[in-house]
């Protein structure tokens, strides 16, 4: 029996579907295919914009720290961020003819770059043991408060688009947040003090380099009395690795410190688990102090 026009219409078209179907899946594969050999061999994963993708949960990795670059006399010259080290010139063959180049320009010159603790200037070194000695009436955080920034640490979750960052942090004092913009934009001109500060955003390359200002003088740089003024300013840089993203913060405050302080860079993992409700912070303890020893709280 011969088929109908209908009939022969209807599997031209099954038939021209199907092939359409499987040249958009091949497609799709291929396009697949090339983005993950893509991400594997530029070992980033970016947005649309080109920028890297830092979304997702980061937990620390196992309490990693990152070696800084040094240069031949030990000082610390670069800690995230770095441009790969130069390779060493080899020598001329044998009987090569020498060669005379031209001197390398003197290197700029950098402020010291010592990761450990704020280093005050002496005239205010009283004021730090005093505070330590009292910290356990007068840190903030032992009664959740605010750590401020740098002490509150790198985020625990990244939510990023074209232009913006959103940091989320699950501390022990609560959940905090900042909003960043990444766009070019200034500092704000009306911005308040904040215990967080005022941030904006820039890459550099691939890291993330984000300035934060306009900070009140509540909060500590980090534990044992470590306080900073209102000139506070502080500098993170972040740059993703694979499934890890590398974080730094320096302080400056040139009114009480003697040197920026340079926090120790940590490396994060990219976690599979979503961000959990953080905890709320409610304070328990305070009650049962029964006198003021020292009640570390590093974050």
């Amino acid at each position: 029996m011969k088929p109908s026009k209908f009939a022969r219409q209807t599997q031209i078209a099954l038939t021209l579907a199907f092939g359409a179907a499987s040249m958009l899946a091949s497609f799709t594969d291929a396009v697949a295919a090339k983005a993950k050999a893509s991400a594997k061999k530029d070992d980033v994963l970016r947005l649309s914009d080109g920028k890297p993708d830092l979304n997702g949960v980061w937990v620390n990795d196992g309490m990693s720290f990152i070696n800084p670059q040094r240069d031949a006399n030990g000082s610390v010259i670069c800690i995230v961020g770095c441009p790969p080290p130069k390779p060493a010139t080899p020598p001329p063959a044998a009987g090569a003819p020498a060669t005379t180049a031209a001197p390398a320009a003197p290197a700029a010159p950098r402020g010291p770059m010592r990761p450990g603790r704020p280093k005050y200037k002496p005239e205010f070194e009283a004021k730090v043991k005093e505070l330590s000695d009292k910290q356990v009436e007068l840190d903030e955080t032992l009664r959740c408060g605010n750590p401020g920034l740098p002490r509150i640490g790198p985020p625990s979750a990244i939510v990023q688009r074209p232009g913006q960052v959103a940091f989320l942090y699950d501390d022990l004092s609560g959940s905090f947040f900042r909003l960043i913009p990444t766009d070019g934009r200034p500092h704000r001109t009306n911005a308040e003090e904040s215990f967080l500060g005022d941030s904006v955003g820039k890459w550099e390359g691939d890291t993330l380099v984000i300035e934060a200002r306009n900070f009140n003088d509540i909060t500590w740089l980090t534990d044992n009395g470590a306080f900073h003024t209102k000139e506070l300013k502080v500098t993170e840089r972040i740059r993703r690795v694979g499934d890890k993203i590398e974080y730094q913060a320096i302080a400056e405050d040139p009114a009480v410190l003697a040197e920026p302080y340079v926090l120790r860079a940590r490396v994060l993992k990219l976690s599979n688990e979503p961000m959990e409700e953080p905890l709320a912070c409610v304070e328990k303890d305070m009650k049962h102090m029964v006198d003021s020893t020292h009640h570390d709280n590093p974050r």
